[in-house]
């Protein structure tokens, strides 16, 4: 089929805005004419791309074209990028991130570009991260998963590993004998939000069949801030807990156990100079921050 680069684009804006009104506010164009690059592109794919509802969404078929569109976007600017650098904003890179990474070692890194590359990031568990590349609304991402996704590239990253930590005077409240299955079930737990399983497998390993009162606080500064507060036990990563055993504000409540996170870096198999500066910058800071090995 021919690919028509204003069809693909009124694609992309639709399922980026939500709505055809949106789309054609940022495209500076009417509804009706987004409508109908979209039907056109439609009757080339032979498949409904868009699903009519509130917000619109790309249906499992559109989703493949919207990541064909932005493809296309990034290798137009890095071509204009080249020929006129002085009439060209700086490229963009859609990036999805956990918010453990986003909170310690990805920042300072993507820093490094910050003035030649504009980031759009997506804070995502990383065990859910790949989703956002399937669906096209990523350019890479940040992942568990080491099977690249279609049309994608996948490296190692290193591991992030996690302790139960608490604040000393919590550890003596709910746990003076230790990590027993009583004061597990009775000590409160933060979790990050309901797709955070890091202290549901600790409390695998350790006594299943346990339900602690649970504490849901989804932004990772807070949450690690409502652990040195005492607001409960939680499964923190060394780089927001090193700090905090080294002024004794935190204790390690099980010594010698610990969770390891493998995360991958997954990217675009194609080539742009923005996205492979940070391809670059991202597995540098995590040769250095990660575990290795």
């Amino acid at each position: 089929m021919d690919l028509d680069l204003a069809q693909l684009s009124a694609l992309a804006a639709v399922v980026d805005t939500g709505s055809f009104d949106s789309a054609a506010r940022d495209l500076h164009i009417s509804p009706s004419a987004v409508s109908q690059r979209i039907k056109t592109l439609e009757r080339s794919a032979g498949a409904v791309l868009v699903r009519r509802s509130r917000p619109a969404t790309a249906t499992e078929a559109g989703n493949a074209y919207v990541r064909l569109a932005r493809q296309i976007v990034a290798l137009a600017r890095e071509t204009d990028a080249t020929v006129a650098p002085e009439r060209t904003s700086p490229p963009s890179v859609s990036l999805a991130v956990n918010g453990d990474s986003l909170a310690t070692w990805v920042l300072p890194a993507l820093a490094t570009l910050g003035r030649r590359v504009s980031f759009d990031l997506h804070r995502e568990d990383q065990d859910h991260s790949a989703e956002l590349l399937r669906d096209g609304r990523v350019m890479a991402a940040i992942t568990t998963d080491a099977t690249a996704v279609q049309g994608c590239s996948v490296a190692r990253l290193g591991t992030m590993r996690y302790r139960a930590m608490a604040s000393p005077g919590f550890a003596e409240t709910f746990f003076p004998r230790g990590m027993t299955p009583t004061a597990l079930a009775a000590a409160p737990m933060i979790v990050f939000d309901r797709r955070d399983d890091l202290q549901d497998r600790y409390l695998r390993l350790v006594t299943p069949d346990v339900a602690p009162p649970r504490h849901y606080l989804p932004s990772s500064a807070d949450f690690a801030r409502a652990v040195l507060l005492g607001m409960g036990w939680a499964m923190l990563p060394d780089g927001q807990s090193s700090d905090g055993e080294r002024r004794r504000e935190l204790v390690d409540l099980d010594p010698g156990r610990s969770i390891d996170v493998v995360l991958y870096w997954q990217q675009w198999a194609i080539f742009t100079t923005a996205l492979d500066d940070t391809a670059t910058a991202i597995t540098e800071a995590a040769r250095t921050e990660l575990r290795q090995g």
